[in-house]
């Protein structure tokens, strides 16, 4: 029994969409995990408005459904697909889906989608902490970097020797000045 709960579990997470920077699921997902018809779901819904506020349940624009369409493609209206753009379930939605449809496989799969919400729900808590962990080491490592590009600077300035002007071995001509000249140059440039 144990495969089951986890496959469940997988099965329902992997309907959780992310819209409206809400986390949902769709109608049909919703019809389809509880074990009734979308039609039968939607008109429970209806009866019952006064327990699905906006932030329980909301109708996607058609927009959302035209892009949700292209995603997961389904069938155009006029092939016999959807004529109304579908609800979206908050977590608290499914739930209360779950007790107005008063079927025990709703009651029972209620519990499944409540433990895909709050895993959900703990993978991204997990990611920001991760995420902010991440950061705070790309700023050390930048301040290290950058500490360690003057310390090499520094050591290969050691490692350089400074050149010293050192003198000059060997017979060295005194600097030639152009008024006096040598008596040997003249007498080359006479003959």
């Amino acid at each position: 029994m144990p495969k089951r709960q986890g496959a469940s579990a997988f099965a329902v997470e992997s309907r959780i969409l992310f819209l409206r920077h809400q986390r949902i699921i769709l109608d049909a997902d919703i019809a389809g995990l509880y074990g009734v018809p979308v039609k039968r779901l939607n008109e429970q819904v209806k009866r019952n408005q006064e327990r699905f506020p906006s932030d329980f349940m909301f109708q996607l624009t058609g927009k959302e459904h035209d892009a949700l369409r292209s995603q997961f493609a389904t069938s155009k209206k006029s092939r016999g697909g959807r004529r109304y753009t579908p609800y979206a379930f908050t977590e608290h939605g499914a739930i209360m889906a779950a007790t107005v449809l008063n079927s025990e496989r709703a009651v029972q799969m209620s519990v499944f989608v409540v433990r895909a919400f709050v895993r959900l729900r703990e993978m991204l808590a997990t990611n920001r902490r991760l995420a902010g962990k991440i950061d705070e080491l790309e700023n050390r490592l930048d301040s290290h970097d950058s500490a360690i590009v003057n310390l090499f600077t520094v050591i290969k300035e050691l490692m350089t020797p400074k050149r010293k002007r050192r003198a000059r071995i060997g017979f060295q001509l005194p600097p030639a000045s152009t008024k006096s000249q040598h008596p040997a140059s003249k007498l080359l440039r006479q003959s």
